[in-house]
């Protein structure tokens, strides 16, 4: 029994040294996250500020260094995707009339960068086109078939129309360092930003190419009385219709009694 034992350990023993040991977890070139992973929007929301902070591998940063220059953070916030139209305008008849008009879908609610330099100083077209790392890089899927050249010129109408809403960030914001390892930067959301989650992805960019990435959630959401009235006028459009409407009839018959007072 007691040889059978030990026969049974020397086994164990050749079979546990056969096991390869375990790797130690591989090192992360970036790490990032956010103050805030709510923005809360009540009644006298205004817009607000959501600070993005994070660090970078000092080891790889003096390895880029040594090669090409510095490591370079991009951030993109974009907001819940859906779908949308854009219509082109003519006259006829002496009236501003739609003429023309395209619908999209993939296009987000929200679109911003922040850069710690242009884009076209750290990234080649193709990288950067593949990673939609712009305005003019966002792709959109039109709803019907049409030529490239028409997809492209509503496109970019869709774009600026956007734009003069204050959904799409015209200029990337900035990017600081705090050393050569620690980074930050605002990202603002306006009031008129839809409600939704929203991703925020940050890149690590070293000798013109993207080493790492990081994607991390941002909820857009009312919340209080006007996430229950948000939610009971989307989940019962019919009652809140009613509700509304014997509201307003309410309210006027008071309004009208008080003129007859008067």
């Amino acid at each position: 029994m007691t040889r059978a034992r030990s026969w049974i350990a020397i086994a164990a023993t050749l079979l546990l040294s056969a096991i390869p040991a375990p790797s130690p977890p591989a090192r992360a070139d970036l790490v990032a996250a956010l103050s805030n992973h709510l923005v809360a929007v009540t009644a006298g929301f205004s817009g607000s500020d959501v600070l993005l902070f994070g660090a970078i591998d000092s080891a790889g940063d003096e390895s880029s260094a040594a090669s090409s220059g510095p490591s370079d953070i991009v951030v993109v916030v974009r907001g819940p995707d859906g779908l949308a139209s854009v219509h082109r305008k003519g006259r006829s008849l002496g009236i501003w009339v739609n003429e023309a008009g395209m619908s999209f879908s993939g296009v987000p609610g929200f679109w911003a960068m922040a850069t710690t330099r242009p884009i076209a100083e750290i990234l080649p077209d193709t990288v950067a086109d593949f990673h939609q790392l712009g305005l003019e890089r966002l792709v959109f899927t039109p709803l019907e078939n049409t030529s490239v050249r028409r997809a492209r010129e509503f496109h970019d109408a869709l774009v600026r129309t956007r734009m003069d809403e204050g959904l799409f960030a015209a200029m990337p914001g900035e990017i600081h360092f705090l050393g050569n390892r620690l980074f930050r930067t605002d990202l603002w959301i306006p009031a008129n930003a839809p409600i939704g989650t929203y991703t925020v992805s940050v890149f690590l960019v070293r000798d013109h190419d993207v080493v790492s990435a990081e994607t991390t959630p941002l909820v857009v959401g009312k919340v209080g009385l006007e996430a229950r009235i948000y939610a009971f006028a989307h989940h019962q459009s019919f009652l809140y219709g009613m509700v509304a409407v014997i509201i307003a009839a309410m309210a006027g018959w008071l309004g009208n009694l008080a003129f007859r007072k008067g």
